[in-house]
């Protein structure tokens, strides 16, 4: 995960700067650290360094640490994702990571809502299928807005207590 936000964040750089894919190389290659730099000195004697483009490098990056049996594994993950016990935004963060593996869901809209409206608890997912949301950004917020509604319901319930009469002073005279 660490490799992915590197290369998100390198990426987010390049745009803001403007850069050329060869430059995009150049910059990535100087910004790799520790074992990553040591990876690197090894992995570039077998590319072109002179015609190495940008997704040429995220390929071989990519391959290191996202290898096959590491993309598997993040795939099945994904497609057993359920929310259980965890807050909305936890399981959205983890709906999106693992969307990065599986693209035919990620970039079909109608079954990455699908895919995510299964993952929430039962009685959140039929709160946010009422309002037949149609973007994953409404079925977000309606999914936090149902949390955040049926934290509200178990306060409420657990705080009334049960009707008491209120107890009469008699005076003695």
């Amino acid at each position: 995960m660490i490799a992915e936000g590197w290369i998100k964040s390198t990426e987010v750089i390049f745009t803001f700067m403007e850069l050329q894919d060869a430059d995009r190389v150049s910059c990535a290659t100087f910004l790799l650290t520790g074992d990553a730099r040591l990876w690197w000195e090894s992995a570039s004697v077998a590319v072109n360094l002179k015609t190495l483009t940008w997704e040429g490098f995220k390929e071989v990056f990519y391959s290191k640490y996202f290898n096959e049996e590491v993309c598997s594994r993040f795939t099945r993950e994904f497609m057993t994702l359920r929310q259980r016990d965890r807050r909305v935004a936890e399981f959205m963060r983890k709906f999106e990571h693992g969307c990065h593996f599986v693209p035919l869901i990620a970039n079909d809209v109608r079954e990455k809502l699908r895919y995510f409206l299964d993952g929430l608890r039962p009685i959140l997912c039929r709160d946010v299928r009422v309002a037949s949301p149609t973007t994953y950004v409404v079925v977000v917020s309606r999914a936090l807005a149902a949390e955040k509604d049926q934290k509200h319901i178990e306060n409420d319930m657990h705080g009334k207590r049960p009707y008491q009469a209120p107890q009469q002073h008699h005076s003695h005279q």
